[in-house]
């Protein structure tokens, strides 16, 4: 029987390369959205099984069931999208397409998009939405820092604050809701695929992205944390390379090239891991189930599902991008004066190469 893990949520800079001694050193259910689609750019601005934790449920609401009608005002509803560049990912690409295809005019919304990968472009664009005098302010950040302000002034102007993907360090109190992936759980998930290996020792080159983002932060920091209570787990090298394939290839290529050894990339997202296949392979160092080098990736990307099929790479835990319903979904009832949950958890899916059918590739995996 096939084993999908299932879980409900809640620069360029080289750090330092630790070399290994050989002694041991020391309130509902969310439906996950079909993500079967062709997912396109655009012109405007498996078998559940539980895990050893029960998941904490944050809200009621299923975006995927429940069909609802426009809100029931004259007037259109006014929304700013601050989101990263589409451009970034497949993942982007999808999370944006889903916002555009659900916050349009014939839904109730009157919509303006905004792109950036850097901090204060995205916050001089928020300005300009509570300037607009816009209802809702929609923010996906690009850095978690900084935004106190701003979300301070858009509170001080009536307007509503919903955050999706990516959690902001500020007060709670300077946004309504806050809609995305549970990124410690998905993290955690992924140390525990690793786990199920049982290496007698794991030597691992860590790619991180881009520094001070929420996901590098769980990411890193699950490893982390397995590393300060298990001697047999090591860091051999580690590299931000944020994100990009490019630099994660030449950093690989650069750890082989030392002599250095591992057994284990623990990469960040799917075009790192990309990257440092790419360098082993012109290497000639075997990677994949059975294989010298375990191969663990994030992001659900088409072409990285297929590899995992083919057992040329170990696991992949699945990010979903399609948050719109959910956003949808609260602002109707905000609309309504019902106010949402501070949390709204999406479910992701975690995949093992020994177990992933092509049913699962074709039907989660992001084009």
């Amino acid at each position: 029987m096939k084993k999908i893990l299932t879980f409900i949520l809640t620069a360029a800079m080289i750090l330092p390369v630790t070399a290994c001694s050989s002694e041991k050193s020391g309130k509902g259910k969310h439906v996950l959205k079909d993500l079967d689609i062709r997912v396109t750019t655009t012109t405007e601005t498996t078998e559940p099984t539980e895990t050893e934790t029960e998941p904490v449920v944050t809200d009621t609401m299923d975006p995927t069931t429940t069909e609802t009608d426009p809100p029931s005002k004259n007037e259109l509803i006014k929304v700013g999208v601050i989101n990263n560049d589409p451009n970034e990912s497949a993942y982007r690409m999808a999370n944006d397409q889903d916002l555009k295809e659900m916050l349009t005019k014939d839904n109730g919304y009157d919509t303006t998009f905004f792109y950036s990968l850097k901090n204060d472009e995205q916050i001089l664009a928020a300005r300009s939405f509570i300037q607009d005098q816009v209802d809702y302010l929609l923010v996906s950040a690009a850095d978690s820092a900084g935004w106190d302000q701003v979300l301070q002034e858009a509170k001080d102007a009536g307007i509503h604050v919903i955050l999706f993907d990516r959690e902001i360090d500020v007060d709670p109190d300077l946004y309504d809701t806050l809609v995305m992936s549970d990124m410690e759980v998905d993290a955690n998930t992924a140390i525990k695929l690793l786990e199920s290996e049982g290496l007698p020792e794991y030597n691992i080159l860590h790619l991180q992205g881009i520094m001070g983002s929420m996901a590098q932060k769980e990411r890193t920091g699950a490893l982390e944390r397995k590393l300060a209570t298990d001697t047999d787990w090591c860091i051999v090298g580690q590299k931000c390379c944020e994100w990009d394939r490019q630099r994660a290839e030449e950093y690989v290529t650069a750890v082989i090239a030392s002599g250095d050894k591992f057994n284990v990339i623990y990469a960040e997202n799917d075009e790192m891991a990309k990257g440092a296949v790419e360098a082993l392979d012109n290497a000639e160092i075997s990677h994949g189930v059975g294989k010298d080098v375990i191969i663990v990736s994030y992001g659900g990307m088409y072409w990285a599902m297929e590899e995992l099929l083919a057992g040329n790479w170990n696991y992949e835990v699945h990010d979903n991008p399609f948050q719109a319903g959910y956003i949808d979904m609260i602002i109707r009832d905000m609309e309504e004066g019902i106010m949402p949950p501070k949390k709204v958890a999406v479910q992701e899916l975690g995949f093992d190469a020994k177990t992933i059918t092509a049913e699962d590739v074709n039907k989660y995996g992001l084009k």
